[in-house]
């Protein structure tokens, strides 16, 4: 969690991954896709689909199928008085594969990603964490 409004956190945490290798190939508007097909109000939710080509590269010659699970998600969305930005753990890619030769390539992505969320300042009643 993090004190910044949802498009300055979005804005900074584009610039981390920006300078861990990631690109956002895949954006989703969530809350105008839900206003805009059933006519609702949702808080403001961005799912940003990263993607690290030298990381999905490695992945995909060690697994053809781990297309499935790329990009790496990334939400951002206003949760209470805060903003929530949370990835989706890279190492899901070795557990649903059952894949071992991916634990090196995943194990990075993790690290990337999470140095990029640390670069987000944290709300104090979160221990510190911008996940």
């Amino acid at each position: 969690m993090t004190d910044l409004e949802p498009d300055e956190a979005e804005s900074r945490l584009r610039a981390a991954l920006a300078e861990e290798g990631f690109g956002i190939l895949t954006e989703i508007d969530v809350s105008a896709t839900l206003k805009q097909k059933l006519d609702v109000d949702w808080v403001p939710y961005r799912i940003l689909g990263a993607c690290n080509p030298t990381l999905a590269y490695q992945a995909l010659g060690r697994e053809e199928s781990i297309g499935l699970l790329l990009p790496c998600n990334v939400v951002v969305y206003r949760r209470g008085p805060g903003t929530a930005v949370e990835i989706l753990d890279p190492s899901l890619m070795v557990e649903l594969t059952g894949n071992p030769e991916l634990e090196a390539v995943a194990a990075e992505a993790r690290s990337r990603l999470e140095r990029a969320l640390s670069t987000l300042p944290s709300k104090p009643s979160d221990g510190g964490t911008a996940k």
